[in-house]
C-alpha cells in the first residue's frame, strides 16, 4: 500500500510541475497561452489528489480536512481559470502570474501547513 502511495505522491508531483513549467513557459512567450501542460498537470493534480486522500483515509492517521479543502479550492481555481481561457489565441500576462502564482500557493499549503 505505501508503495501505490508514493507512486500516486510522485503523479501528483509531476502534475505540479506541469502546471508550474507550463506557465513558466509561457510567460516568456510573446503570445501567451494556457498550454497542454497547464490543463493536463491540473487534472492530474485533481485526480491524484482526490486518491492520496482516499489512501489516507483508509490509514491510520488522521486527514487534516482542512488543508485538503483549501488544496481543493484552489486547484480548483486553477484548473477554471485554465479551462476557462484554453481556447483563446492569447491570453494576458496577468492570468499566467495568477495561475503561477496559485500553483505555487497550492505547493507552499502542501508544504508549509503542518
Amino acid at each position: 500500500m505505501e508503495v501505490l502511495k508514493h507512486l500516486f505522491v510522485l503523479f501528483h508531483l509531476l502534475g505540479f510541475a506541469a502546471i508550474f513549467a507550463g506557465t513558466a513557459t509561457q510567460l516568456a512567450a510573446s503570445t501567451p497561452r494556457v498550454n497542454r501542460f497547464i490543463m493536463d498537470g491540473g487534472w492530474t493534480q485533481l485526480l491524484t489528489g482526490l486518491v492520496l486522500v482516499g489512501l489516507n483515509e483508509m490509514g491510520p492517521d488522521p486527514v487534516n480536512h482542512a488543508k485538503v479543502a483549501v488544496k481543493l479550492v484552489v486547484l480548483l481555481v486553477i484548473v477554471v481559470v485554465a479551462f476557462v481561457n484554453r481556447k483563446k489565441p492569447a491570453i494576458g500576462k496577468g492570468v499566467l502570474f495568477g495561475l503561477f502564482g496559485l500553483t505555487l500557493l497550492n505547493a507552499a499549503v502542501a508544504v508549509l501547513w503542518a
